[in-house]
C-alpha cells in the first residue's frame, strides 16, 4: 500500500505517501490503482512533492480490462497500490486476437520489460501524424514501424499499399532489402534524380491531369485562370489527333478571333495592328497573312486587304468578314481529355496558344495577362530540366498506371512504393505530391466499387506540402484537407512527418487520430501541439520537452492512455544520420599548399 487518499480535485487525487521513498528507483510516470469494492481506478503518478503524490486519473479497470476515462472517482476509503509488472500491459498495450493484427511498436521507457503493442486496424485506418526535432528519432522509428509490420511472414501483408513522399531520399536503405524477409515482399523506388540510373525516374503521364493538376503545375493564382486551361484542355483533344482535323479546328479558332477584333470597334489602325500580331503568330498553310483572297479579276493577299485608305477606313472590312466567316465550323464539339489517348507537354502548349485567342483574351489586356503568365510557365516547362518527369513513353490508362506504381521487378506487388523527391526544388517537389495524391484519392473514389486494398500516403517533412495555402481560394479545395476529411470512407489514409507541426494545415491535422510525439522544444511548435491535438494535458506538453531521442510519446484511437514508447533502432536504417564534423575536420595536414581538400 502506498499510502493514503487525502484530495480528490477534478481529474488529480492527492496520496500521502506511508512509504520511504528513497527505497524506491523512481515512482513519477508510474501506474497505480485505487481499490474498493466494485471498482477499480487507475492512475498515473505525475510528481512527488513533500510526501505527497499527485496521482492522474486515467481510467478503470472492469472485468478484467482497462477501460480509458474514469466515470466514478474513488472515494477517500479506497487502497493504494502501485500496479504489478504483469498487469501493466493491460493499460499501455493493445489486446489483439490474431497476430496479423498485432504491431510491436517498441518498449514502455517507465517499465523498460514491457512491450508496447497496438492493434494495426486501430492505428492505420486513420489518419496519423509523427512530430519531432531533427535528430529526435523521427525518421527511424518510421522505418521501424514498417519493417515490424513487415518481418510478418505467415500470412505476409501482401495487399499493403504504402507511398512514402521522401523529401531527404533517406528510406531507401531502410526498405531495399524488404524481398529478403519474404519473396512475396518487394519494394519499389521512384527517383528525381535523373542521373541515377540504378532507380527509375519519377515519369507521369500528362493525359491522366486534369484541370485542377494543370493549374497546379503551373502555378494558377486566380481563379480567373482556369477557364483558360480548360480551354487549352479541351482543345488538346483536337491537336493530339489527325492533322487534318487539327487545321479544321485551329482555322475555326483564328477566324473567330479574326472576327471578335474585325468587329470590336476600334480605330482602323488598332485593327490592323491586331490581326497582324494574332496571324503572324497563330497561323495554319490555309489561313495567314499570305493566304491570298480571291475577288473577280485579281487575287491579294490577305495582308493587302487590311490597308487603311485615305479617308481613314480599311475599306476592305466586309469583304474580310465574309472571307472569315468561311471557316468557321458549329459542327466542332470539344470535350475535356479521359485518359483515352497520349498527348505531350508540346501539344498542351500549342493548345494553350490557341485557347488564348479562342477565349477573346486578345480583348482584354488584363486576362491576357494573366493567361499569359501561364503559357510563359508551360512554355518554360517544355523546354525545361522537369519536362521529363512527364514523358512517359507509351500510352496508358489511369488503372494500368496505378497499378504498374505497385509492380515490382520481379512482377509481383510492391507493398512500399518510395518516391525519392530530394533533387527537385520544394514548389515543384510540393506539386509532385499533390499530384500523386490526388491520383491515387481519385482512383480509389472513382474506379472502385469497395476498398479493394487501402492507400496509405506518407509525407516526410509533410510542412513542406501540407500547408494552409491559396489551393481553395483557387480551386475550392486542398487535396490533402480533402484526403483527411474523406479519405478513410475509401481507403486513403495521410501520415503527417514533420518536424514543424504549427506550419501544417489546421483542418489536415485536426483530421488525425493517432499520434506520435518525439522531443519538441520549439515553443511555438509545443503551443500549436497543444491547440490543435485533441486529449494533450499539460503534463504530456511537460514530458515533450525532455523525452530522449528515439523516445516518444503515442496517443490517440490506437492507444488506451497516453504511453511513452521507446523504440529500437530499424535495421538497416534509413540514411539519416547527421554529419560527421570532427571526422570531416581533424585529418593529416595535406602535403602540397594547393591542397584545399575539396
Amino acid at each position: 500500500m502506498l499510502g493514503k487518499i487525502t484530495t480528490i480535485e477534478e481529474n488529480m487525487v492527492s496520496v500521502k505517501l506511508d512509504l520511504n521513498i528513497t527505497n524506491f528507483p523512481s515512482l513519477s510516470n508510474m501506474y497505480v490503482v485505487m481499490e474498493e469494492p466494485e471498482k477499480l481506478c487507475v492512475g498515473e503518478i505525475i510528481g512527488i512533492k513533500e510526501g505527497i503524490a499527485y496521482v492522474n486519473l486515467v481510467g478503470e479497470i472492469v472485468n478484467g480490462s482497462f477501460v480509458g476515462g474514469v466515470i466514478r472517482k474513488p472515494s477517500f476509503s479506497a487502497t493504494v497500490k502501485l500496479v504489478s509488472k504483469e498487469k501493466i500491459p493491460l493499460i499501455i498495450s493493445t489486446p489483439t486476437y490474431t497476430e496479423q493484427n498485432n504491431l510491436y511498436l517498441g518498449k514502455s521507457a517507465i517499465y523498460p520489460e514491457v512491450r508496447v503493442n497496438i492493434d494495426i486496424n486501430s492505428f492505420f485506418s486513420n489518419h496519423f501524424a509523427i512530430f519531432g526535432n531533427t535528430g529526435s528519432g523521427k525518421s527511424c522509428s518510421v522505418a521501424r514501424i514498417f519493417q515490424n509490420i513487415f518481418v510478418k511472414t505467415n500470412p505476409v501483408p501482401y495487399k499493403a499499399s504504402i507511398f512514402i513522399f521522401d523529401a531527404y531520399g533517406e528510406y531507401h536503405s531502410a526498405f531495399k532489402d524488404l524481398s529478403n524477409i519474404s519473396p512475396n515482399i518487394s519494394f519499389k523506388a521512384y527517383t528525381t534524380d535523373t542521373k541515377f540510373s540504378n532507380t527509375e525516374v519519377i515519369k507521369i503521364p500528362l493525359w491522366l491531369l486534369s484541370t485542377d493538376d494543370i493549374a497546379l503545375l503551373l502555378g494558377a493564382e486566380k481563379a480567373t485562370q482556369l477557364p483558360i486551361i480548360e480551354k487549352a484542355l479541351k482543345l488538346v483533344t483536337i491537336f493530339g489527333r489527325e492533322e487534318e482535323q487539327v487545321i479544321k479546328h485551329k482555322n475555326d479558332i483564328i477566324a473567330r478571333a479574326m472576327l471578335d477584333i474585325l468587329s470590336s470597334g476600334n480605330p482602323p489602325a488598332q485593327i490592323r495592328d491586331q490581326v497582324f500580331s494574332v496571324l503572324s503568330y497563330y497561323n495554319t498553310k490555309e489561313l495567314n497573312l499570305e493566304t491570298p483572297i480571291y475577288q473577280p479579276g485579281y487575287v491579294r493577299p490577305l495582308k493587302q486587304c487590311l490597308l487603311i485608305d485615305a479617308s481613314g477606313k480599311i475599306r476592305e472590312m466586309e469583304l474580310l468578314t465574309t472571307f472569315m466567316e468561311k471557316f468557321l465550323d458549329d459542327n466542332l464539339e470539344l470535350t475535356m481529355p479521359d485518359g483515352t489517348f497520349k498527348y505531350t507537354l508540346k501539344d498542351l502548349r500549342d493548345a494553350f496558344d490557341f485557347a488564348l485567342i479562342s477565349e477573346g483574351s486578345l480583348k482584354s489586356e488584363k486576362v491576357y495577362d494573366e493567361a499569359n503568365v501561364l503559357k510563359v510557365r508551360l512554355n518554360s516547362l517544355v523546354n525545361g530540366e522537369h519536362s521529363v518527369y512527364f514523358d512517359y513513353p507509351e500510352f496508358i490508362t489511369k488503372e494500368q498506371y496505378i497499378k504498374e506504381l505497385m509492380t515490382a521487378e520481379n512482377g509481383k506487388k510492391a507493398q512500399i512504393i518510395n518516391f525519392n523527391i530530394n533533387y527537385v526544388d520544394d514548389r515543384f517537389a510540393k506539386t509532385l505530391t499533390k499530384i500523386y495524391s490526388k491520383l491515387l484519392f481519385d482512383y480509389a473514389k472513382d474506379g472502385q466499387s469497395g476498398i479493394k486494398y487501402p492507400f496509405h500516403i506518407v509525407l516526410e517533412e509533410a510542412h513542406r506540402y501540407v500547408q494552409n495555402d491559396r489551393d481553395i481560394a483557387l480551386l475550392g479545395y486542398n487535396i490533402f484537407e480533402r484526403i483527411t476529411k474523406e479519405g478513410r470512407k475509401y481507403g486513403v489514409i495521410i501520415g503527417l512527418i514533420s518536424q514543424r507541426p504549427s506550419e501544417l494545415s489546421e483542418t489536415s491535422l485536426s483530421q488525425c487520430n493517432n499520434f506520435l510525439i518525439f522531443k519538441m522544444l520549439h515553443p511555438k511548435d509545443v503551443a500549436y501541439i497543444k491547440e490543435m491535438v485533441p486529449n494533450v494535458t499539460d503534463e504530456i506538453v511537460r514530458k515533450i520537452k525532455i523525452l530522449q531521442q528515439g523516445t516518444c510519446i503515442a496517443f490517440g484511437t490506437a492507444f488506451k492512455v497516453p504511453v511513452i514508447v521507446k523504440f529500437e533502432m530499424p535495421n538497416p536504417a534509413p540514411s539519416s544520420s547527421s554529419c560527421d564534423v570532427s571526422g570531416t575536420w581533424f585529418v593529416e595536414v595535406p602535403t602540397h599548399n594547393d591542397d584545399i581538400g575539396l
